[in-house]
Parts: structure tokens; C-alpha cells; sequence
């Protein structure tokens, strides 16, 4: 047997047996080529031993050796430098928590089992002969030639968490989409079939019902208090392997733009998540849900370190709807929003990038009624401060519906507060219409990488619009030039020019003409409906 480093078997290595010539070992006589083996044995016996020892302090001292919460214990060796491990204080009393967490939160969390049944059906020209006078005639077996195949039976599997003792389960809404069965598997092996309360695709969530009593349940945390660097635990049954516990710590928190749903706030957490925790609860050092795991980012698809759950607080929000309810109601502004960038914010006379950009208010919406306007900087929502878009948007969403919420912006280099009733998001958001095309300019300066036209009919069927807009539109951008890599494209409507308005093709020529040799021109165009501001750069 090959023995390797690092793992050292003395019962599997040991040296071949002596012959029966003698040689001298403690004293007694021994001779022959017994005598000649057993130097060089020693000597390499004695080399091992040296490369064992030297190994483990160089391993050591390079902190080679994997990570681990040290606890006191009595040393391996003797004879060499030994480093007296401290125990590391994790700040939740030790591994014996985590032990405990586990055992406590682990009855609450299920197993959940959702199939499409497969279905069989005639084919359409038979149908008037589905009659059992017509089975009798032509038999059994003439009519299944004419049934079509059956269908795959489509099966989903993944985890829930009982959020309350009356049996509502908190899942993921991938987990059970469609299903025409759904049965949940308790920690003590009951099985129920469950009743789908409600989903909400948009965050990926859904409620289930099971008819049970008395259920152990994970007492709610609150998100917002989260901190990166928290060690939480995430549990569910990946692969199919019941109650499966692993440990991480936050990652990040706000995550946004992942798409993965349509409102996304998510908890980044390097605890091992793969397929089937779906659904599952992601707790913190106090036993208490923090999150409900929903996906993982990999290339491979197994854990890479890199999951996400919803957060608590967004979760009990749809949960408390879809139980009342349900349906999910969400808060409205009705305007277009995007990010702030550090030119963005030079060309708006704000000294630091924080918070977003209006782009465009809606007729007639909560925004336009309270006084926002294009061009203002959302800095704060209801006392929140307002990081990016993602964030602004959740938080709008989650506001009960009615609410006089204040809303601190930034205008004209100066900070005021608007007040703002926020309505009820309509069911669909329409888009609004673009614009109409003409004639053609390619001003010099950093507007020479763009062709425009003048919006006429022609331009306005291709684009779908329902009537003439001012503005011009976008015929050709060059490659490589500074309107493509400021995100210009063609379609595009160019509405402002530096704050100035274009209504045509004239005045796009009149404004493009006085720019000189500005370094950073600002664009507001219309796409696909939005208005959004650009920077090009010299």
C-alpha cells in the first residue's frame, strides 16, 4: 500500500518482515543480509519521520492548514515549536449554538413534492365516437391507436419553511408553479397534501395551506437589521436529502439585478445552496428567519459559494397579503427612475452620486400630482435613504397603498421635501408610445458619431408610434464612437440636448452647432416608451 502526505497510516506501512538471517538489533546477535536491508530501512524510517515533522511546522506557520474553530486540547507531538491555539469567539456562544439552532429550527422546515399530472386525450377526430356503444363495436384496442401519447409527468421538488402553527408554509413560487398535486413531507415523516393560498411570481414566493395543528415554526427576524459578516444557517433537503443544515456567513445584502425575479432585494450568503433548498429557511445566530433561499449562482449547477434568499421582511409582507387577500398589492409613484453615475451628477451640479434620477413622470400619477419632476434626484423615500433604482423601487412597492410618504430631492443644486400619496400599482404598466422620423444630420464634436432624422410618418410606423412626438430620431451609430459607448442605439428619440429641447431636426442642428468642443454632452432620449438620461464623454 502507498502511503500520502498528509494522511499517515502506521498500520499500513509497515516494513517488510525480517528474513530469518541474523543481525544485531538491541544487543542480540543477528547476521547476513538482514544487516545490509536494515541500515538503509532505518535511515529512510528516519527521513519520513524528519519530513513529517518539518511539514507540519512549515504547514503551520503559513497557516496551510484548513480553517476550523479551535478548541483547547491536549498536543499531538512533542519535541518541536508548538503554537498555542486561542479558541476563536464566533460572538454566539461557541459550535454548541449552532448544534442547538439546527435542532430547533429543523421540525419547522419540509420537505415539498409537486407534480403536473400527464395527461391522455383523443384524438380530435374521435371525439364524437367517445361513446361506449362505439367501445363496444370497434373494442378497447381500436381506440388507443388513436390516443395520443401521453405526457411526461413532470415532477418539482423543494423545501418550505411553517411560519405558523395552523399549517401556512412560506416557499418559492418555482417550486410549485403549475402544479396539479402538492404534498409536503414534515420533519417527523407525516405527509400532507398542501393547498396553494397564493404565489407571486414577481418575488418568487408563494403560500401553501396544510390541514394540521400545533406545528413547530421559525419566529420571524427582522431583514433590515442584517449585517454582512452575520453567520446564518440555511437548511432544506438538496438533491432529496432530508434536513441538510450548512453554515455560512452574509455575504451582501440588497442585491439587485440578478434576474432572477421582477422585485429583487436579495441576502448573498456562502452557505451551501443547491437544487431542492429552494424554498427553505435561511436563519441567523438566534434561530430566527432571516430569508427563504431561492437560488444559487453557478456554472456548474452545485453551490459555488454564491446563494440568495429573499428577505424576511419582504417575504412576511406577500405572505400577509396573499393570506388576506389573495393577490399582492403594490405601492406606486409613476415614474421612470435610473441610476445616478458620478457624470450624471456633474452634469446636475450635484457634488456626489448618490441617490437616483427621474427620467420621465407619468401623466397623471401619484408623482406628477405631489410636484416631481424630470431631472430630479431622489436622495430619500419615507426616511430611507435611496441607494440605487432596485432599492427605491422595492421600497415604493412594500408601501401601503394611500400613504403620505415625504420625499426628499435634489432640484436646481437645491434639497427639497415633496409630499407624495402613494397610489396602487396598475395591474399592467403601460408603455408609453414613442415618437416620429425625416430628414438627416451628423453635427461635428461628440454628436459626429450619430445620424439623426427628423420624425416623420414613415419614421413613426416603424416604430410603432401612435402619433407624431417631437424629438428626432436615431438612424446610424458609428461603432466605437462616443454615442456607442454612452449606450445610444439606434431608434432612439433624442428629446434634450445639454437641458435644451429638440423638438426637430432644425433644432437639433441649432443645439448640436453652439457645443463646440464640450467634453461631456447630456442626452435625455425615449426608448421603448422610458426616458433615460446619457453622458457621452470625450
Amino acid at each position: 500500500m502507498t502511503c500520502r502526505w498528509p494522511i499517515v497510516s502506521v498500520s499500513s506501512c509497515q516494513p517488510a518482515a525480517l528474513s530469518s538471517e541474523e543481525v544485531t538489533v538491541n544487543g542480540h546477535e543477528q547476521s547476513g543480509p538482514a544487516r545490509r536491508r536494515t541500515a538503509p530501512a532505518l535511515v529512510g524510517a528516519l527521513l519520513i519521520g524528519v519530513g513529517i515533522l518539518i511539514g507540519v511546522i512549515v504547514a503551520s506557520d503559513l497557516e496551510w492548514t484548513p480553517f476550523g474553530h479551535a478548541v483547547p486540547d491536549s498536543p499531538k507531538f512533542q519535541g518541536g515549536p508548538v503554537r498555542t491555539a486561542v479558541p476563536v469567539s464566533i460572538g454566539i456562544g461557541g459550535d454548541r449554538n449552532f448544534v442547538n439552532i439546527a435542532k430547533a429550527v429543523k421540525p419547522a422546515v419540509v420537505n415539498i413534492f409537486s407534480k403536473r399530472t400527464g395527461r391522455r386525450g383523443q384524438s380530435p377526430h374521435m371525439m364524437p365516437f367517445d361513446d361506449p356503444f362505439f367501445r363496444r363495436f370497434f373494442g378497447e384496442e381500436f381506440f388507443r391507436r388513436f390516443e395520443r401519447p401521453k405526457e411526461p409527468m413532470e415532477r418539482s421538488m423543494g423545501s418550505g419553511v411553517i411560519v405558523d402553527p395552523s399549517g401556512l408554509i412560506v416557499t418559492n413560487n418555482h417550486v410549485v408553479s403549475d402544479a396539479d398535486e402538492i404534498k409536503v413531507l414534515l420533519d417527523d415523516k407525516r405527509e400532507f397534501k398542501a393547498e396553494l393560498v397564493g404565489v407571486d411570481p414577481k418575488t418568487d414566493l408563494a403560500v401553501l395551506r396544510i390541514e394540521a395543528k400545533d406545528l413547530p415554526t421559525i419566529p420571524w427576524a427582522d431583514s433590515d437589521q442584517l449585517e454582512v459578516g452575520e453567520f446564518v444557517l440555511a437548511v432544506g433537503n438538496p438533491f432529496g436529502l432530508n434536513q441538510t443544515v450548512t453554515m455560512g456567513i452574509v455575504s451582501a445584502v440588497g442585491r439587485a439585478r440578478m434576474g432572477i425575479a421582477e422585485y429583487e432585494d436579495f441576502i448573498q450568503t456562502d452557505a451551501a445552496i443547491n437544487p431542492g433548498n429552494s424554498g427553505g429557511p435561511l436563519v441567523n445566530e438566534r434561530g430566527e428567519l432571516v430569508g427563504i433561499n431561492t437560488a444559487i449562482f453557478s456554472r456548474s449547477g452545485g453551490n459555488m459559494g454564491i446563494g440568495f434568499a429573499v428577505p424576511s421582511n419582504m417575504a412576511r409582507s406577500i405572505l400577509d397579503q396573499l393570506v388576506k387577500t389573495g393577490r399582492v398589492v403594490r405601492g406606486w409613484l409613476g415614474v421612470s427612475i435610473q441610476d445616478l453615475s458620478p457624470e450624471l451628477a456633474a452634469q446636475f451640479g450635484i457634488s456626489e452620486a448618490k441617490g437616483v434620477l427621474v427620467s420621465d413622470v407619468l401623466n397623471d400619477s401619484p408623482a406628477e400630482r405631489a410636484g416631481l419632476e424630470r431631472g430630479d434626484v431622489i436622495v430619500e423615500f419615507d426616511g430611507k435613504p435611496v441607494e440605487n433604482p432596485g432599492q427605491l423601487r422595492n421600497v415604493v412597492a412594500q408601501t401601503e397603498v394611500g400613504k403620505k410618504a415625504l420625499v426628499k430631492v435634489i432640484r436646481d443644486n437645491r434639497t427639497r421635501t415633496v409630499k407624495v400619496t402613494v397610489g396602487e400599482q396598475p395591474r399592467n404598466l403601460a408603455r408609453a408610445g414613442i415618437q416620429e422620423p425625416g430628414k438627416s444630420a451628423t453635427p461635428a464634436g461628440l454628436l459626429s458619431g450619430i445620424e439623426v432624422r427628423d420624425l416623420d410618418s414613415n419614421w413613426a410606423s416603424r416604430l410603432g408610434l401612435a402619433r407624431k412626438e417631437r424629438g428626432v430620431v436615431v438612424v446610424r451609430v458609428r461603432p466605437d464612437g462616443a454615442a456607442e459607448g454612452a449606450g445610444v442605439r439606434e431608434g432612439d428619440i433624442i428629446l434634450e440636448i445639454n437641458r435644451q429641447m429638440v423638438a426637430d431636426l432644425e433644432d437639433y442642428e441649432g443645439v448640436a452647432g453652439e457645443l463646440g468642443q464640450h467634453q461631456v454632452v447630456l442626452l435625455l432620449i425615449k426608448r421603448q416608451g422610458r426616458t433615460l438620461f446619457l453622458t457621452l464623454k470625450s
